[in-house]
């Protein structure tokens, strides 16, 4: 490192500018007007090229403004999850988030809508640039749409100076966007160019400050006042040593560091990825982030621009923007196992390994209280002569207990149904708790799926995003052919239509109802789940008397999936000791985060409560007594195991 950027600091990276929310139509092939549902993702080019850039390993910032509201938030969060740097997202009381609806034509067309007008972003102003939060970072990246108001310009030029000032590096993503410059009404917000000698001059001011600057050819046209993209590219070196990177399409792109050449052919160039174009929109922003991957850490620019055209491959390639961007370990693994489907959405085992690498959250611990119990409880409720009806009520008694555990740290879950515990669901949402949700019709074998779930299963569609699908199968490896055949089949659509709605899935086995079990019986299951195409995110299985056999299980998880979540272990309404007794076991292993216990926790208390034995308070007590109880035994095995 030089220095200039040998500095102390916390961050790698800031960028500033756009903010938005994206509602991407969910129908590919018609038009926006026809457009019958969106799926919602943070967008904007800082926005984006900041959580690309934390995906791929880089100390993130981001300064901007959102709304005080729900898409202001929503903002703020995801960042968090992608794991931004947010200090520098101001929140605006007056103004809203700003809004882009937006649409996959076909392969040349993707419509879409910027909804801006007076938005919280375009009020950032010199006052939101903290000089301490700047001087933490290594480069400021800033893009054009923010050079465009005298107030943005002002932000980003004190930013700009208090880099470079410090020793940082600056770039700048060309970013032109003809309607956002006044130039276009806002039904062209698809427009990459119209000619404008005000956007030119404007740019040209301000192309000495930085460091690097990036553009499509169109993009490089207005910053260089020509529509000869040489005659372009050579206009911005006379005001700017920056380094220039040219995007290509599907050429590539080209770096020129010095004199611009007599061609674009004579810069530097990286390798490549002819892909399938699905979609171009947010494709740039993927190929910043994978360029200041390179740049900021001192790569060549044939490896920089390697990184960049994967990057921009995968977003070509998916639907969305900051979505379809990979991880460092997932770009690792392209660039180990090379194009195997042109159409990269649709290699299942790349696409695995872009999901299990950008999951958000950590739960290296799991403390689940388990209530999703139905028949169980159903006839507890009728042996006490109650109705059914005091069954939501009882659980969210069970929620309250959960939480009054929790305290608001992490590694504490849920594990509640949405028929009888609809409204303990709905609490539960948003509170921290991990929050697992069953879809199993309870006790059947084969498999069958509540009313609610659908034939389709269309019903996870309903369901919040931090919901976490779990069927139990109650499977054996000595089934016959049919049985199994039928019970692979539901899971393997339930495991599909819970990726196609973004929900984790976990998957419960308990071979022990079933038949006779040996060492070898779970990790046997586990083996064909994958061999099928099943991989859940959780596994949840019962205790196991012997170590051997929770070795060859861990053995198998990991042989078929390294980034699996982990596995919890159900307690089969044991007694306490014999729960601590397997707890030692299961704790030996890391794999294993922790337990999902039930009936050990609520059945005594739910029967004195549904027959009018003892109140709501004594309840809530009596079972977070339990649970808190439960959790240190656990503890304290892995504690003892660790040690």
């Amino acid at each position: 490192m030089s220095g200039r950027e040998a500095l102390l600091s916390s961050l790698d990276l800031i960028t500033i500018g756009r903010s938005s929310v994206d509602l991407y139509g969910a129908q590919v092939g018609g038009r926006l007007e026809d457009m019958a549902s969106f799926n919602k993702y943070i967008g904007g080019s800082p926005t984006n090229i900041a959580a690309g850039t934390a995906r791929l390993g880089l100390k993130s910032g981001l300064l901007t403004r959102v709304g005080d509201e729900h898409m202001g938030r929503f903002i703020r969060e995801q960042l968090v999850r992608e794991g931004v740097d947010v200090r520098g997202v101001k929140t605006d009381p007056e103004r809203l988030t700003a809004l882009v609806l937006l649409g996959i034509r076909d392969q040349e067309q993707f419509p879409l809508i910027f909804y801006r007008e007076n938005c919280a972003d375009m009020a950032l102003s010199e006052e939101d640039i903290d000089p301490a939060y700047i001087a933490e970072a290594r480069c400021v990246c800033a893009t054009g749409t923010h050079l465009s108001h005298p107030r943005t310009e002002a932000a980003v030029l004190k930013a700009l100076r208090l880099a470079r000032e410090n020793g940082a590096r600056t770039a700048l993503d060309i970013d032109y966007r003809p309607n956002l410059w006044g130039l276009a009404g806002h039904g062209a917000g698809e427009s990459r160019y119209i000619e404008s000698d005000a956007v030119t001059a404007k740019l040209q001011s301000t192309l000495s400050l930085f460091d690097l600057i990036v553009g499509t050819e169109e993009e490089f046209h207005i910053a260089g006042g020509s529509t000869d993209t040489l005659a372009a590219l050579k206009a911005v070196r006379k005001v700017s040593k920056a380094t220039l990177v040219c995007k290509r399409g599907p050429m590539g792109a080209v770096v020129f560091d010095g004199d611009i050449p007599a061609s674009l052919d004579g810069g530097q160039t990286g390798e490549g990825f002819p892909i399938e174009v699905f979609n171009v929109l947010g494709a740039g922003d993927g190929f910043m982030s994978g360029l200041l991957k390179g740049w900021l850490t001192d790569e060549d620019w044939p490896t920089s621009l390697k990184y960049a055209n994967a990057c921009g491959a995968f977003a070509v390639s998916r639907h969305g923007c900051t979505p379809a961007y990979p991880s460092w370990e997932e770009l690792q693994y392209f660039f180990r196992t090379g194009i195997r489907d042109k159409a990269l959405r649709k290699d299942k085992a790349l696409e695995q390994v872009h999901w299990s690498t950008n999951r958000t959250g950590d739960w290296p611990e799991m403390r689940v209280f388990a209530f999703d119990h139905r028949i169980q409880l159903e006839e507890m409720a009728d042996e006490a002569g109650v109705s059914h009806d005091r069954l939501g009520p009882f659980k969210e008694l069970c929620l309250k207990a959960a939480l009054r555990v929790a305290d608001g740290r992490p590694g504490y879950g849920i594990l509640c149904d949405g028929r009888l515990g609809r409204d303990a669901l709905y609490a539960a949402t948003g509170t921290g708790l991990w929050i697992g949700r069953p879809v199993e019709l309870p006790g059947s074998r084969p498999l069958e799926t509540e009313a609610e779930i659908g034939p389709d299963f269309g019903g996870l569609g309903e369901w919040p995003i931090d919901n976490v699908v779990k069927v139990l199968c109650f499977y054996h490896p000595d089934d016959d052919a049919a049985m199994r055949a039928d019970q692979e089949a539901t899971v393997s659509r339930l495991f599909s239509a819970a990726r196609r709605n973004g929900l984790e899935f976990l998957l419960e086995v308990i071979p022990s109802k079933v038949a006779a079990m040996n060492d070898d019986t779970t990790a046997a299951i586990i083996d064909r789940f994958y061999e099928i195409g099943v991989y859940p995110d959780w596994w949840k299985l019962e205790p196991m008397k012997s170590a051997e056999a929770w070795d060859k299980a861990c053995a198998a998880i990991t042989r078929h999936d390294p980034h699996v979540r982990g596995i919890v272990v159900l307690g089969l309404d044991a007694p306490a000791a014999e729960l601590e007794e397997s707890f030692a076991t299961a704790a030996k292993f890391d794999l294993v985060k922790g337990f999902a216990v039930g009936r050990t926790i609520f059945g005594e208390t739910a029967r004195k409560w549904l027959a009018g034995c003892i109140d709501d308070d004594t309840a809530i007590a009596e079972m977070a007594e339990k649970y808190r109880s439960l959790a240190a035994v656990w503890d304290r095995a892995r504690k003892e195991n660790a040690a």
